[in-house]
């Protein structure tokens, strides 16, 4: 089974619930950009396999794989084949939890809910809007659309990101014209002020305006390799620090890694 990456294109942070949860108001969609996984049925393990993916996995039930299973009652062997990467803000742990789920032959977003707050949307895939917490999840018209990302080798808190969100000041807590409508760019920039050294040489090497992928640390810009200037294997390097550059496009609900028809081979 193939697990799409996702990539939030805009989010705004409508405030703070009185559980303490962000509600939040974003868009959202699925790219060819894929972890692998090939189950087992008669076993019960994990293998991971790193394909490309940087950072590393937590092991053993801290791992969303192995809190999927745990959630649905199953057992499993599951060999892991990553390729997104880990920590960038791309929901690489939840779209695995989510290809647990469709593999099961469960759309139950109530257990995607609780296993974390973009299962639903990797649950579901394809191109939506996604509220609340991540548990309200409204289908939009499949678009096919070119990004470019930029992974540095930086990670972002995500609650580190949220906590600093709270503590701007009201007047700058949603985004600011260049901040590609992510009311969480400030936030992360700074909890990670490196950032700010990817988005400026992403923006130098291409001429065009990153946006921060969620909290980070992802950079992104749409448009492919050769229409942004960008080569093919080549990393951006920022302080003799390379990060990885990563052509994607978007794909429809129900990609399974094979060509789209009547859209562009992948």
């Amino acid at each position: 089974m193939v697990a799409p990456a996702k990539l939030t294109l805009s989010l705004r942070v409508l405030g703070v619930r009185p559980d303490g949860f962000h509600e939040l108001d974003s868009e959202m969609v699925a790219l060819d950009l894929v972890d692998e996984l090939f189950i087992d049925p008669g076993g019960d393990g994990l293998e991971i396999e790193v394909d490309g993916a940087t950072g590393s996995l937590p092991g053993g039930g801290a791992n969303l794989i192995s809190r999927a299973l745990d959630a649905l009652g199953r057992r499993a062997n599951v060999r892991l084949v990553k390729r997104i990467p880990i920590g960038g803000g791309l929901g690489g742990g939840s779209s695995d939890a989510a290809a647990i789920l469709r593999w099961a032959g469960s759309q139950d977003l109530e257990i995607a809910t609780r296993l974390g707050a973009d299962v639903p949307f990797c649950l579901l895939g394809g191109h939506a809007r996604v509220r609340g917490l991540g548990e309200r999840v409204d289908p939009l018209g499949y678009e096919p659309r070119s990004f470019v990302l930029l992974v540095p080798p930086l990670a972002v808190d995500t609650a580190a990101a949220y906590r600093a969100w709270d503590e701007l000041p009201k007047a700058r807590q949603h985004a600011a014209a260049g901040e590609g409508e992510n009311d969480l760019t400030r936030a992360a920039l700074s909890v990670v002020p490196a950032l700010a050294r990817w988005r400026d040489r992403l923006e130098e090497v291409t001429g065009a305006l990153p946006r921060l992928a969620g909290s980070g640390a992802t950079w992104f810009v749409e448009g492919t390799m050769e229409g942004l200037g960008l080569e093919p294997d080549r990393p951006i390097e920022v302080g003799g620090q390379a990060g990885q550059v990563i052509p994607v496009r978007t794909v429809p609900p129900g990609y399974s890694g094979k060509t789209i028809p009547g859209t562009f081979d992948l």
